[in-house]
């Protein structure tokens, strides 16, 4: 119990101090994921919005191919990038392999089908209301995605925020593409589990403090914007 209560301590102490390692770590963890994030609703949103507007043979099987792909297993999604970016892979003359770059590209794809898949359900309420508007309008296909990413904007903020959400917890892919190069791959999650099994729980618990912290922040950002959203819907 005394080594729990200490390894508690330690924890708060590292965060309390602003030691440097555990926010160097913090630090890059949150430029990956954001940065994924971004690249993800700039292919997400278009697309998922497509898929409400446009309708073409096979769509429903799009649509099922990308809703499935939210449960792709991410180490499968890390090997796969990691046979992309190795030396023998088609893209290994870029020489990106256990860079941050590498766990952009890795998070990217992880969750892009998330938000492609979650917009689309967010704008097809949209799209039923305002299809007749549209076509009497005589508006462009294009247009109209923009039109319904503007109007859905709090709802597509909520799916960006589970997107985050899934990119920084994210271990598997991240570990196989990045390496866990300390001071230059190291996020939160794969320092987690090397603090773990090294015995240094301070550590460890810090990052976890930190983590749960954004999860729980994010979580609750999304319910707020989700409130705001249904005022926004029946005002």
């Amino acid at each position: 119990m005394q080594d729990f209560a200490g390894a508690f301590g330690l924890a708060f102490g590292l965060i309390a101090s602003g030691d440097a390692d555990l926010f160097e770590i913090v630090g890059l963890s949150m430029r990956v994921s954001l940065t994924a994030l971004l690249l993800s609703c700039l292919i997400g949103f278009p697309f998922g919005a497509l898929l409400v507007v446009r309708r073409f043979f096979g769509r429903g099987i799009v649509i099922a191919l990308v809703n499935s792909m939210m449960g792709f297993p991410p180490v499968v999604i890390g090997l796969l990038v990691y046979l992309t970016l190795s030396r023998a892979g088609p893209m290994g003359w870029l020489g990106l392999l256990y860079t941050p770059t590498a766990m952009i590209i890795a998070q990217t794809l992880l969750i892009a089908p998330i938000v492609a898949a979650l917009s689309r359900q967010v704008l097809e309420a949209l799209q039923a209301e305002y299809e007749e508007q549209f076509r009497s309008l005589g508006i462009s296909r294009w247009s109209a995605v923009l039109a319904l990413i503007v109007d859905g904007r709090y709802g597509l903020l909520t799916v960006a925020l589970a997107g985050f959400g899934r990119a920084v917890a994210e271990v598997g892919a991240v570990i196989i593409v990045g390496g866990n190069i300390d001071h230059l791959t190291r996020v939160m999650t794969t320092a987690i589990a090397l603090e773990t099994s090294k015995g240094d729980l301070g550590m460890a618990l810090a990052l976890g403090i930190i983590l749960m912290s954004i999860a729980i922040s994010v979580n609750l950002a999304a319910s707020a914007l989700r409130a705001v959203a249904e005022r926004q819907a029946y005002a």
